[in-house]
């Protein structure tokens, strides 16, 4: 293989400006991904196709596979778009897998009309050259393995898999967000989905003092340094704030709707981080009625905190749903350690809190002092 195929989706059906902003933009983001995994390569930008020329044609798409605004990647062989060449490419690929497959199929595309051959040519005749040279059937509902052939204006892509890739839109060509990340399971998908519809994430940890336990801060660093692997050419190094003494102020004043307030506290800290950093709102992984804290009438209460929108990507989700996507995106083995921060919820949390009846309980200064919490945040170094 000498190069890589990429494939982005939903930006291509943008207006023209906007989708070649966008283009050129993933382009970038690709030639980041390989820059940070140390891949030789240059990465072309072409009619409705990335392609990634790179020694190490494997290590090229793994590292493009694994990108926002990207729907798969193949590493592929790049030849002349003639019939002969095309079928040779094939036999070529087949060969080289050296059996460990019993059926295979060939399909074809073409970028347009006036070719001297059709797809339903370029699939019989080629698969009938890899049947020659393989010891394999024909199956075209679920075969073993899919030797495709890409046929664009000057040239032709053979190839026999897609990587998939996470899809969306490129990070960057959104508004950044900040992201609330504590660690656990949630809060790092949420993340990455905004960085999935293309916005860059500004990570925010409260280190949550004497009620955090021992690794509830490294699980928030080694959550933000796996997004930061899927965004290398962003800085994801998270703000920490040191929110231990508030905290212990809120658990010594409000006991019924405490984790309502920390909420709050929590947004109001990322509401200053985000004026700080110019972020258009907040990021949080709550999901309705996952928590006390998350039924539809105490997230109106939360949000009344803060006046940026609160941004919530799971909020229609399963857990399972969610636990799976963490491990997709690796951030479930540091996640699913116990961390001991379950000391904040009271004997009896709220679950239909008023916001009237919990200004009357909460500490007055308490936003205040999350605006003053955040300016004295201090930035992970990495």
């Amino acid at each position: 293989m000498d190069c890589v195929v990429v494939r982005y989706g939903e930006l291509g059906t943008k207006g023209r400006s906007v989708r070649r902003r966008m283009e050129e933009r993933l382009r970038g983001n690709v030639a980041a991904a390989l820059e940070d995994r140390d891949v030789s390569g240059s990465v072309e930008r072409t009619d409705g196709r990335l392609v990634v020329h790179a020694n190490d044609a494997e290590a090229a798409a793994d590292a493009a596979a694994a990108l926002p605004g990207v729907v798969s990647a193949s590493p592929a062989r790049e030849v002349v778009p003639e019939t002969e060449r095309i079928y040779e490419a094939l036999v070529e690929l087949a060969e080289a897998r050296d059996g460990g497959f019993d059926t295979y199929a060939v399909r074809a595309s073409r970028a347009r009309d006036d070719y001297p051959f059709t797809s339903p040519e370029l699939e019989r005749e080629g698969g009938a050259a890899v049947g020659r040279a393989v010891d394999a059937g024909v199956d075209l509902d679920d075969p073993d393995v899919t030797f495709e052939a890409d046929v664009r204006p000057d040239t032709a892509y053979v190839f026999d898999e897609r990587r998939e890739g996470p899809g969306g839109l490129p990070v960057g060509t959104q508004a950044p967000l900040v992201a609330l990340v504590s660690g656990g399971i949630d809060s790092p998908v949420a993340a990455f989905e905004a960085m999935r519809r293309g916005s860059p994430v500004v990570p925010v940890y409260v280190d949550l003092g004497d009620y955090g336990g021992v690794d509830h801060r490294a699980r928030a660093i080694a959550a933000c340094e796996h997004l930061a692997e899927r965004a290398p050419n962003q800085d994801l190094r998270p703000y920490v704030v040191d929110g231990g003494e508030t905290l212990a102020y809120v658990v010594e004043n409000v006991d019924r709707g405490r984790m309502l307030s920390v909420r709050r506290y929590f947004f109001a800290v990322a509401e200053e981080i985000a004026r700080r950093a110019d972020a258009a709102g907040i990021v949080t992984g709550e999901a309705l009625g996952q928590k006390s804290s998350q039924t539809a009438l105490n997230l109106r209460v939360t949000s009344a905190a803060v006046d940026l929108p609160v941004h919530r990507p799971l909020l229609s989700m399963d857990k399972p749903d969610i636990t799976a996507r963490a491990r997709d995106l690796g951030t479930y083995a540091e996640a699913a350690i116990p961390a001991g921060c379950n000391r904040l919820v009271p004997e009896h949390p709220e679950t239909s809190g008023k916001l009237e009846g919990l200004l009357k309980v909460e500490p007055e200064d308490l936003l205040d002092q999350a605006a003053e919490d955040a300016g004295a945040a201090s930035r992970i170094e990495w």
